[in-house]
């Protein structure tokens, strides 16, 4: 195997990915607090881009609305793959983690809510603790549970794509301004075109899978319809969602591999090993000199309250309550135990709540209180999940045999 290869089968590693999108926090984290923070802040603002088009964006911009485009194409992907093979193609099986997805969305924006409802200037960040990490939640649970069952994985992979989803919808609902109908038509057929050579059968689009390397259509076909999104006054990442639900999971005859199945080998080692590290540098780098308010605002407390408390409560909560008025149940091979555990690791909120932060506030003190409270609570989340998936970790390995 090359080093080539070696290199793309890590970055598909869950340990792996998370590993660098922590690593990038910190840097971040180390970078705006250190001597050299305003070359930080220089590079973060650095613009460049076609102006003609819109696109004359600072460095950070890009890396939120550009390269977390490439995650959101992978959420809408993986959503579309459970659909249609997997967990959420049989809803019996999915009632669980779907439930504790939205009670897990539901009770954190609850408790944002409830501490801010007298702040109105506070309130607009109600979704930021909406959301779980997919990636960096994984990635605790490969390091640290690695004798737990694998229905923990799939139950977590479950709850946090629905759980994304929901943060898709919050996106696309409430931070859109400024629609243009025009160019939201545009970006509209072109994911008609996309969705057509993806799905359709014909000569032409036959034509095309057969005949042309497929990046030479979809990579200038993928880039229009996320240019046109971005215009339109909608959050450009929704055009990698879009894109995502659209592609064909089945393959068809003569071809190995379905184009989800190869669009997901392709592009996670480039989201795990460039998008999201790029993205966590542009967005984690708070100056600590400038939270002084941050242990009297409610802010703080709505975000801290609603990823450790909110989604321990809504994700365990959920669960336990519809497995006891309806006939869902556990897979056998999980506990309950298991399932608080995953509600801690829910409160791993990190790439999307810093994403909803930029979106939600434009004040500087407000900004830099709501990622100071993300970055803490992900990080006593991660923690806290981690003692106890290592305490269920032990307690299989000496009564368990392995799944």
């Amino acid at each position: 195997m090359s080093a080539f290869a070696r290199m793309t089968a890590a970055l598909r590693s869950d340990a792996v990915s998370g590993s660098l999108l922590i690593g990038a926090a910190v840097v971040a984290l180390v970078w705006a607090n250190s001597p050299l923070s305003d070359g930080y802040e220089s590079l973060r603002s650095f613009t460049f881009g076609p102006a003609w088009l819109h696109l004359n964006l600072p460095l950070h911009a890009w890396a939120s609305d550009g390269l977390l485009t490439l995650f959101f194409f992978i959420v809408g992907n993986e959503l579309k793959q459970e659909i249609a093979h997997g967990e959420l193609r049989h809803p019996r099986h999915a009632i669980l983690p779907i439930v504790a997805a939205l009670s897990g969305v539901l009770i954190p924006a609850a408790v944002f809510v409830a501490v801010n409802l007298f702040r109105p200037q506070a309130i607009s960040g109600w979704a930021i603790p909406m959301s779980t990490d997919a990636a960096f939640a994984v990635a605790v649970l490969a390091v640290v549970g690695r004798h737990l069952p694998s229905p923990l994985r799939t139950f977590l992979l479950t709850l946090a794509t629905v759980d994304d989803m929901c943060a898709v919808i919050v996106i696309a609902a409430f931070h859109t301004a400024g629609l243009s109908p025009m160019t939201l038509g545009g970006a509209v057929l072109g994911l008609a075109a996309f969705g057509y050579l993806q799905n359709g059968r014909g000569r032409f689009p036959d034509r095309v899978r057969a005949g042309v390397p497929q990046w030479l259509v979809y990579a200038p076909l993928a880039a229009a319809i996320w240019t046109l999104t971005h215009a339109s006054g909608i959050h450009a990442t929704m055009a990698g969602v879009a894109m995502g639900l659209l592609m064909r999971t089945s393959p068809r005859p003569g071809e190995r591999a379905s184009p989800s199945h190869r669009a997901e080998i392709t592009l996670r080692p480039i989201m795990a090993g460039l998008a999201l590290p790029a993205f966590a540098l542009m967005s984690a780098g708070i100056a600590l000199d400038g939270t002084d308010g941050f242990w009297s605002s409610t802010i703080t407390f709505g975000i801290l309250g609603g990823l450790i408390g909110g989604k321990m409560v809504g994700i365990f909560g959920g669960t336990w309550l519809i497995a006891r008025i309806t006939r869902a149940e556990l897979n056998p091979g999980l506990h309950w135990p298991d399932i608080a555990a995953i509600g801690l690791l829910g409160g791993i909120g990190f790439t999307v709540s810093l994403l909803i932060s930029e979106l939600s506030y434009t004040e500087s003190a407000a900004l830099t209180n709501a990622k100071g409270a993300v970055l803490l609570a992900s990080a006593t989340a991660s923690v806290l999940a981690a003692v106890c998936l290592g305490a269920r970790n032990r307690y299989r390995r000496r009564n368990v045999e392995p799944n």
